[in-house]
């Protein structure tokens, strides 16, 4: 199986708590949570993801949004270029304890941030990057990719 992600999913899940829009939101994001844990692969899809899948029915939805869209492009390009592999559509490779510490030391030090100017979570990332992603809910299979 894969967990069928947009490009800047991949940032979100870097710093992931337990918090979200709704709490079936939440609950999906847990689960999407476990998946990646327990060794899953990530596969990159264009537009809404099983992330969205939880809003997906709201009337104030942003998924579909322009504003989401851009995120996924300026996303993909810094991943892209951090990993010197595309992060497209059709992509698929595991979060490994590596590739999550190589993430999240780039996300800490603020390179792969152009996605989430603006958005609501802002701080709560930042804090969660800043205190060492230690209450992080995605851990990679290996479970070590917590510290940056």
């Amino acid at each position: 199986m894969t967990v069928r992600l947009r490009p800047h999913h991949l940032l979100c899940l870097l710093t992931y708590v337990g918090r979200g829009y709704t709490p079936a939101f939440t609950a999906n994001f847990d689960a999407i949570a476990s998946r990646l844990n327990s060794g899953e692969e990530v596969e990159i899809v264009h537009g809404l993801d099983e992330i969205c899948a939880a809003l997906a029915g709201e009337e104030e939805a942003h998924c579909g949004g322009d504003s989401v869209t851009e995120r996924d492009r300026q996303a993909a390009r810094d991943l892209s270029l951090l990993l010197d592999a595309p992060i497209a559509a059709g992509a698929r490779f595991s979060l490994d304890a590596e590739r999550l510490t190589h993430m999240r030391a780039a996300f800490a030090e603020g390179t792969v941030r152009a996605a989430c100017t603006g958005c609501d979570w802002s701080d709560l990332c930042e804090t969660v990057a800043g205190g060492g992603y230690g209450n992080a809910r995605i851990e990679g299979p290996a479970g070590s990719a917590r510290r940056a």
